[in-house]
C-alpha cells in the first residue's frame, strides 16, 4: 500500500497532535485484502474535508483511507455507532491508534478522561439527555480519536447528536478549516450544551419533590433515591471534564492552536465549571431533602403512634367503666340468684327480716363497690 504523502511544507496552519511529515503510516494487510464496507448501523458518516469544505462522502472505510491519502491537506471525519471489532482494528491500522485506546472504545463503560498516545489524543466523554416522559436522565458514552488529519467518533448510546455538530461545523467552514482540534471543540461544546436541559429538568424535579415531601406523599422517598443515583452519575460525567479541559487548553497553548479556538475552549470550560457546581448543589440538596423527609416521616409516625396510644388509653378507660358497672351489678345478681333457689331448708327462709336483709345486703355491696371504683378513678 502506498505511504501517506506528507503535507506540503507551505501549509500555514499548524495543528496540535500532528504527525511528523516524514513519518508514514503503513496500514496492515487486512485493510487492503478485506476492506470494511459501510454499515449504516455502525458507520454513521464518513467525510473528507479540505479547507473547511466537504469534498467527498466515501461509502466505505477503505474508500475514506484512499481519498484522504490523495488529499495531503485534507481531513477525515469518521463517525461510528457501536462499531465492530474489525472496523476499529481497521481504523487502528490506518491511523496508528493505540491498542489500549481501541480496547476502551470497544468495551465502553469508561469514565471521562483525556489521554495522549503519541500524536493522537483519546478523549472519553459522557453525554446526557433528559427524558421528559420518564423524568429520567439518559447517559451516553462518546470516544473521540483526534489526530493530525483525522477525527474519529465512537458513540455508545443515543446522546449526543453529532449530526447537529457536523451540520454546525459545515455551516462555518472558517472554523472547520482549523482542523480536528476545532471539531473536538465543537463536540465538547455540544456535550456540555446538552447538560443544560438536564440541569433544568433536574431542577424542576427537585422543586416537585420538595412539594411532595411537605405534602406527605409516601412515594417521594423512592423518587429522591432514584434522582440521587442519577446525580451521582451526572457528577461522574461532569466533574472530570473540568480537569480535562484545563489540560486540553494547556495543550492548545503549547502547540500554538488558533487563539480564537483557545477562547472558545475557555468558554466551554467555564460552562463545565458552572454545571459541575450546579450538579454538586443538586446532590447536596437531595441529601438535605432526604434528611428532611426522614424527619417528617418520623414525626408522622410518632403522631400516629401517639394517636394510637391515646385511642388505646380512651378504650382502656371505657373498659374500666364497663368492668366497674358489671361488677356492681353482679353483686345483687349473685344474692338474688342464691335466694331464688327452690330449697326448703335454706337459712333465713322462715325469718321475718330475711327479705329486707337480702335487699339491704345487695345495696351495701353495690354502694361499697361503687365507692371503691370511684376512688380508683374507674368511674
Amino acid at each position: 500500500m502506498p505511504e501517506r504523502r506528507p503535507r506540503p511544507a507551505a501549509t500555514p496552519k499548524k495543528h496540535a497532535w500532528r504527525r511528523q511529515p516524514d513519518q508514514p503510516v503503513v496500514p496492515s494487510a487486512p485493510s487492503v485484502q478485506a476492506p470494511v464496507h459501510r454499515d449504516r448501523e455502525t458507520v454513521v458518516q464518513a467525510s473528507v474535508y479540505r479547507d473547511g469544505h466537504r469534498i467527498s462522502s466515501p461509502d466505505s472505510l477503505a474508500e475514506t483511507y484512499r481519498q484522504l491519502r490523495e488529499e495531503p491537506s485534507g481531513m477525515a471525519w469518521i463517525g461510528l455507532h457501536r462499531p465492530t471489532e474489525s472496523e476499529l482494528h481497521s481504523l487502528a491500522a490506518e491511523f496508528d491508534l493505540h491498542e489500549l485506546a481501541v480496547e476502551d472504545a470497544l468495551e465502553a463503560h469508561q469514565r471521562p478522561k483525556l489521554e495522549r498516545y503519541g500524536d493522537t489524543l483519546f478523549v472519553v466523554l459522557r453525554a446526557a439527555r433528559y427524558m421528559d416522559a420518564q423524568e429520567e436522565v439518559d447517559f451516553g458514552e462518546l470516544h473521540v480519536f483526534v489526530g493530525r488529519d483525522f477525527l474519529i467518533t465512537v458513540r455508545h448510546g443515543a446522546a449526543p447528536d453529532l449530526s447537529a455538530v457536523r451540520h454546525r461545523m459545515e455551516e462555518t467552514p472558517e472554523l472547520l478549516a482549523l482542523g480536528p482540534e476545532a471539531v473536538l471543540y465543537a463536540i465538547l461544546d455540544a456535550v456540555v450544551d446538552g447538560y443544560a436541559p438536564v440541569v433544568a429538568g433536574v431542577q424542576n424535579d427537585i422543586d416537585e419533590i420538595e412539594t411532595e415531601v411537605f405534602g406527605g406523599d409516601p412515594a417521594v422517598s423512592r423518587r429522591i433515591y432514584e434522582l440521587s443515583r442519577e446525580m451521582v452519575e451526572f457528577q461522574r460525567a461532569t466533574r472530570p471534564l473540568v480537569g480535562m479541559l484545563h489540560g486540553l487548553m494547556a495543550g492548545f497553548a503549547k502547540y500554538g492552536t488558533d487563539e480564537e479556538l483557545q477562547r472558545y475552549l475557555r468558554d466551554v470550560a467555564d460552562h463545565v465549571t458552572h454545571i459541575s457546581e450546579r450538579v454538586d448543589g443538586f446532590r447536596q440538596a437531595l441529601t438535605e431533602i432526604l434528611t428532611v423527609n426522614g424527619t417528617l416521616v418520623t414525626q408522622q409516625q410518632n403522631a400516629e403512634m401517639r394517636a394510637l396510644a391515646e385511642a388505646g388509653f380512651e378504650q382502656n378507660e371505657e373498659i374500666k367503666k364497663i368492668s366497674s358497672w358489671a361488677a356492681i351489678l353482679f353483686a345483687p345478681t349473685l344474692v338474688g340468684t342464691i335466694y331464688g333457689m327452690n330449697f326448703e331448708n335454706m337459712p333465713e327462709l322462715s325469718w321475718g327480716f330475711g327479705y329486707p336483709f337480702a335487699i339491704g345486703l345487695m345495696g351495701v355491696v353495690c354502694v361499697s363497690l361503687y365507692v371503691i371504683f370511684k376512688r380508683r378513678d374507674w368511674l
